[in-house]
């Protein structure tokens, strides 16, 4: 137990601070290029972003560290994290190109291609810990809001 806790922390610990600095990319732009965008009815005030993603990055962790205590000497295990890790690095770029580059146009692009990549790392995960698989069901769920977002979005400028 005190092993899968280990591998939980630092999975926590990585996804949080990924997070975090995607977020450096959103604090400018928040402030003075988004509110200047037209967006549609169903976008969530500003401030519900960021208790949700940090919830999504922890359920991400702790997903990412069930996995990773089953042993990396596991090929299903190496395919599911090398699938989590791309995802990770998917999300961070959509932050970078969305408001660093104030490109919706491009960041949908990314965004699609993360909304893929986490349904496969769910598939992987899914074989390794159905509980991993199922944690990240929330975050799915939200990229798929945030697509419908970025696109309407990009629609409206």
């Amino acid at each position: 137990m005190k092993r899968k806790g280990t591998y939980i922390g630092a999975a926590v610990v990585l996804c949080v601070m990924v997070g975090f600095l995607a977020s450096a990319a959103t604090q400018s732009s928040v402030t003075d290029w988004y509110p200047t965008l037209n967006k549609p009815p169903f976008n969530p005030p500003n401030w519900l972003f960021a208790p949700v993603w940090s919830v999504l990055y922890v359920l991400m962790g702790i997903a990412a560290g069930l996995v990773w205590s089953k042993g990396l000497h596991h090929k299903w295990v190496k395919t599911a994290l090398y699938h989590f890790g791309f995802q990770l690095l998917l999300n961070a770029l959509w932050s970078l190109v969305f408001f660093g580059l104030k490109s919706p146009f491009w960041a949908l692009w990314v965004i699609v291609a993360l909304l893929a990549m986490i349904v496969l790392t769910i598939k992987w995960f899914h074989t390794v810990s159905r509980v991993a698989a199922y944690l990240l069901v929330p975050y799915l769920l939200w990229v798929a809001f945030a697509t419908v977002l970025n696109f309407s979005i990009w629609w409206l400028n």
